[in-house]
């Protein structure tokens, strides 16, 4: 499996939909853990790389400046 390339600033589209009902999540800090921001709500959380490739449908990429 390959690994995604996540960078901050991109959106990513869920699997699942946040309890708020947002599927949006915007990109905060990339590592071995990647630090995500509802776009719905607002609540950050931070996730293991591994957990949150599992859960991302599909990777929005940002816009450019």
């Amino acid at each position: 499996m390959e690994i995604l390339k996540i960078s901050v600033g991109d959106l990513l589209l869920m699997k699942k939909k946040h309890p708020c009902s947002s599927d949006v999540f915007s990109v905060l800090r990339v590592g071995s853990d990647v630090r995500i921001k509802c776009t719905g709500c607002g609540r950050d959380l931070t996730i293991s790389r591994e957990s949150l490739e599992k859960m991302v449908k599909r990777l929005l990429p940002h816009a450019e400046d």
